[in-house]
């Protein structure tokens, strides 16, 4: 099983994030390097990849507060 974490290096600050969107439903196929989820912090989106093809599993929903470093869910292999 593949983590999905948001990436430490995607904004400077401590600040939070959060998830604007799933680009996928919890429990559907996706593709090694697939955009999966958008997330914001202070106006601005970034996009979170599948680091791995399989089955997503969402932890976090969608409007979340997030942090950098956090696992949202994760790809069953």
């Amino acid at each position: 099983m593949a983590e999905v974490i948001v990436g430490k290096d995607l904004w400077d600050d401590d600040s939070p994030g959060v998830i604007s969107a799933w680009l996928y439903e919890d429990g559907e196929a996706v593709s090694q390097g697939s955009v999966i989820a958008e997330v914001m912090n202070e106006k601005i989106s970034f996009e979170i990849m599948a680091p791995a093809g399989g089955v997503l599993i969402i932890d976090a929903p969608a409007e979340t507060e997030i942090e950098l470093g956090q696992k949202i869910g994760s790809i069953k292999t």
